[in-house]
């Protein structure tokens, strides 16, 4: 399993469009922060059959702490949820291992 960059996802996306590696890359930053925009407004992004990104709120819990063992309190949080779509699901689970 490999780790994909924004630089490397960009140059093969400007590879398959014959763009410019730069607009590619600004393009895609652009998008990154307009995503990284609206969840802070709380808003949903749903792109059909690859996903939904949503914010949801995390309560407040007890944990503790692995070195001492002692409990402590966890604040409440807000944290992006990812469900994947039908067409992404359906890929992963036919990938050949």
């Amino acid at each position: 399993m490999a780790t994909i960059t924004k630089r490397e996802l960009a140059e093969a996306i400007s590879q398959k469009l014959k763009s410019p590696q730069i607009v590619t890359k600004q393009t895609i930053q652009l998008f990154l922060e307009l995503c990284t925009e609206e969840l802070v407004k709380g808003n949903r992004l749903e792109f059909r059959d690859f996903g939904i990104l949503t914010t949801v709120e995390r309560g407040a819990k007890i944990g503790r702490n692995p070195k001492t063992g002692a409990t402590v309190e966890v604040p409440p949080k807000r944290v992006v949820r990812f469900k994947s779509g039908r067409l992404l699901k359906e890929k992963i689970q036919n990938m050949s291992s």
